[in-house]
């Protein structure tokens, strides 16, 4: 405030709403919770000092000012129930407003451990990459109260279906690791153009993420990529289309999309890897068959084990009805 003196009363009291106000400062001494363990030092306070940089974090903790059970620690240290936390004294900005309005979405499951939702189309499931908010931000604005809630997996902006979101810690991490583990069964529902022939057919093919000349994540088939299977089992044909099962027994960024595109068989609105002049005509009607504006991909089944209580879980989302409108405007085949 010293340096308002060179100026007149009238110019302080201009510029004096605009100068920072000061946050207090002061040691805390935190004690880690259940939820909280596991997590490394470094990301636990990167969480609870919203608006320090990142910089300023990593200086306090080489400094040895941040210490675990009156101890110094390296930023790699994984906290454990009970640990005494002293954070520094630190300037924390102004909490900032989201802007995300609060949002619900159809619930298929909702206990102390989990949330899981039935996602519609067109909803990132959080913010970034030109998004502003998703489903995330929506439901932690709409739900001020939650101490904690994270995205156990992530879906396509333009795939509907099952979302699973963790409500402790301790359940993000069991579901991390039966999906790193291969055990969690994900199946989508699919509409493929082009004439599928086996009932049911294997795909393996590997997987490499990149980053396109826009700056767009995009991934292809090459030899060096990550090992992916997909497995695909014909439901019924529809004329032209074919609507396939799909079950994951990898779980790479943009498999299911990739898998088909590489086989020749391009998804029913895929705006990334399918068939852009295919797509053009579905969005507008032509005679009995109805326009059609989104990807028809759709998470549609989930097996899991329940954290808490280590019992099989099997949740389905129904097929979004704008779907199911253009499967009826169709002509249909015998069922597969």
């Amino acid at each position: 405030m010293k340096d308002l003196a060179r100026f007149s009363g009238k110019e302080a009291q201009t510029l004096l709403p605009l100068l920072p106000v000061p946050v207090p400062l002061q040691v805390q001494l935190l004690t880690i919770s259940e939820e909280e363990a596991g997590q490394r030092i470094d990301n636990f306070l990167l969480r609870i000092c919203k608006g320090v940089p990142k910089s300023h974090i990593y200086r306090v903790l080489r400094s040895g000012e941040v210490r675990v059970n009156k101890g110094r620690i390296d930023q790699t240290y994984r906290l454990e129930e009970g640990d005494i936390v002293r954070v520094p004294p630190v300037r924390v900005a102004e909490k900032v407003a989201s802007g995300a309005p609060g949002a619900e979405f159809k619930i298929l499951l909702e206990d102390s451990h989990l949330l899981v939702i039935d996602k519609p189309a067109g909803v990132a499931v959080h913010g970034g990459s030109g998004v502003s908010y998703g489903v995330i931000e929506q439901l932690r604005a709409s739900r001020p109260d939650a101490k904690f809630l994270e995205l156990v997996h992530r879906l396509d902006r333009d795939t509907s279906g099952i979302l699973l979101l963790a409500k402790k810690r301790s359940a993000l991490t069991n579901l991390h690791e039966q999906m790193r583990d291969g055990v969690t069964d994900k199946r989508y529902l699919v509409l493929v153009h082009g004439d599928w022939q086996n009932s049911r057919q294997h795909i393996k093919l590997p997987l490499h993420k990149y980053t396109a000349a826009d700056g767009e994540r995009r991934v292809r088939v090459q030899a060096d990529g990550l090992a992916s299977h997909t497995v695909f089992s014909l439901l019924r044909r529809f004329g032209p289309y074919a609507l396939l099962e799909a079950e994951l027994k990898t779980g790479r960024t943009h498999q299911i999309r990739v898998h088909l595109s590489a086989s020749g068989f391009a998804i029913a609105g895929d705006d990334k890897y399918g068939d852009f002049a295919l797509n053009r005509v579905l969005q507008k009607a032509d005679g009995a068959r109805i326009a059609f504006k989104r990807m028809f991909l759709h998470a549609h089944q989930i097996t899991f084990t329940h954290p808490e209580t280590g019992k099989p879980v099997t949740l389905t989302a129904p097929m979004p009805a704008e779907c199911e409108r253009f499967l009826k405007s169709l002509p249909a085949a015998p069922a597969a």
